[in-house]
């Protein structure tokens, strides 16, 4: 009987250390599972970050080409626009140039046609047409050349105006103090006409001479001799500038 309660108790021992064993067991291929979940986890966020990360940077390469290509496409167009700007200008001044060489032929023509009248200007007309042949070939040099004496020719005139303008002040001046002059000696005249006093008259004499020098100078300085008109009268046409062109220049604008 102890024999079989002892063999029972053995069996429990037994029983319990193996159940022990499988819970041992179980608890250490749950760890592994766990282990193994957590390591597979781990390297699936960490696939996933490399995968983000390669997608931010595959992203980020695609913006940075895609501003180049706008910034070549915007590079490209701005470069278009400003040769297409030269290419403008360039054509304009090609036009100006040739209208200006047209205006230059159509004026030497026109000069060529009255020298034809004249037999006498025979070596004249030659060197025109010698003139015109260079025209045409330095084209814009011409325009340069019209443009130039057309300048000169306003610069003459503007003295010639601004001599004009002098030379009438100068004369309303003088004449002004010529009216003013008349009256003193016409004063002089009737004082002394009406003066009994000798010594008086003597004085009023020597102020007459005197008033009467000034007015004969203020008379040669408006003309130069005889009585000058104190009122009304034209305006002394201004004196023409002195040409300095040579007479055979066709483009001499004092012929």
């Amino acid at each position: 009987m102890s024999e079989q309660k002892e063999s029972s108790v053995l069996f429990s021992l037994k029983e319990l250390m193996n159940l022990e064993e499988d819970r041992i067991r179980g608890e250490e291929e749950d760890r592994e599972h766990q282990r193994r979940v957590e390591e597979e986890t781990r390297m699936a966020a960490e696939k996933a970050a490399r995968d983000a990360e390669e997608s931010r940077i595959r992203a980020e390469e695609e913006r940075r080409r895609a501003e180049e290509q706008r910034g070549r496409e915007e590079a490209a167009r701005l470069e278009a626009i400003r040769h297409a700007e030269i290419e403008k200008a360039r054509v304009e001044a090609e036009q100006q140039a040739r209208l200006a060489a047209m205006s230059t032929q159509q004026q030497h023509e026109r000069q060529l046609a009255a020298i034809n009248q004249d037999q006498g200007k025979k070596k004249l007309r030659n060197g025109l047409i010698g003139l015109l042949a260079a025209v045409l070939v330095i084209g814009s040099g011409a325009a340069y050349f019209v443009n130039k004496r057309s300048q000169e020719a306003e610069a003459r005139q503007s003295a010639l105006e601004d001599e004009a303008k002098k030379a009438k002040e100068d004369k309303a001046r003088l004449e002004a103090q010529l009216s003013q002059q008349a009256s003193k000696v016409s004063g002089l005249e009737s004082s002394l006409a009406g003066e009994k006093d000798e010594r008086k008259k003597a004085e009023l004499q020597a102020q007459l001479a005197a008033a009467k020098q000034e007015q004969e100078a203020t008379q040669k300085k408006l003309g130069g001799g005889g009585a000058v008109r104190t009122s009304g009268g034209g305006d002394t046409p201004p004196t023409k500038a002195a040409c300095n062109c040579k007479p055979t220049d066709p483009l001499c604008d004092c012929l």
